[in-house]
């Protein structure tokens, strides 16, 4: 499992703190069982939130390989070569400036 981000850690931190003041507050228990059953809440609902944080994918080197969806002569199926032996592909005219007609 990997390790939680910081934005994770952040936002579902933030989550169970203002959920937990939140619910106390507009709840207005005073009772040990309905304390408890707020935390639990807030604390479950600040791991949902720290779950569905959007996590950067890695670019480069370290980034998931599909292999059947990448040619053979694209920079990325290159990667594990060295770069003395990278070949760039051929560019035209045409594709650097596409015409419009």
């Amino acid at each position: 499992m990997p390790r939680p981000t910081a934005a994770q850690l952040a936002y579902g931190s933030a989550t169970v703190v203002v959920s937990t003041i939140a619910m106390l507050l507009l709840s207005q228990t005073s009772t040990g069982i309905g304390v408890a059953v707020i935390s639990a809440a807030a604390l479950a609902l600040g791991l949902l939130v720290a779950l569905t944080v959007p996590i950067p994918r890695r670019r480069g080197r370290h980034a998931a390989r599909t292999g059947a969806s990448r040619s053979a002569g694209s920079p990325a199926a290159q990667e594990g070569a060295t770069e003395a032996s990278r070949v760039p592909e051929p560019r035209t005219a045409t594709a650097e400036h596409p015409v419009h007609h």
